[in-house]
């Protein structure tokens, strides 16, 4: 099954890159005027819902062809793009209705899944606040690297 995802993932990539889509929705965004901190907002969100439906490494393998160019251009760390799709990806590993950590979870503790969602929502919540506090302070998220690498 993951050889499928991943020989389809590389597919679309090609696809997408033969046709030139990731630079033309770049130029279309920028055209927008979206600022760095408009774009991250739209990451966060199509990286949450898309969560919400796919397996992360679907998600990733799909996206991560598209956000990066648009993200370079805005002067956004590939670093902290990385981390926050990370971050995204748990977090929709935690939440319904294709949270793949709840049905674990609720399979390890013989809970239902709705009691399962009940004892991790305060969980979701530390997670987004996390991820807000990640998005919109990068130095977080950069400063181990950039002691690493100076």
């Amino acid at each position: 099954m993951l050889l499928y995802i991943i020989t389809n993932a590389v597919l679309f990539s090609f696809l997408l890159t033969s046709e030139q889509i990731p630079q033309n929705l770049t130029m279309w965004m920028i055209g927008l005027g979206l600022s760095s901190v408009t774009f991250l907002i739209f990451v966060n969100l199509l990286l949450f819902f898309a969560g919400d439906f796919m397996e992360p490494s679907s998600i990733l393998l799909i996206t991560a062809p598209l956000l990066f160019p648009m993200a370079m251009e805005l002067g956004i760390d590939p670093i902290h793009l990385g981390i926050l799709m990370t971050v995204n990806m748990e977090l929709g590993m935690i939440t319904p209705p294709v949270g793949l950590n709840l049905y674990v979870a609720s399979g390890l503790t013989g809970m239902g899944l709705t009691e399962v969602t009940k004892a991790a929502a305060p969980w979701i919540l530390v997670m987004v606040a996390f991820l807000l506090l990640i998005t919109y302070v990068p130095q977080i998220s950069l400063w181990l690297p950039n002691l690493l690498y100076k």
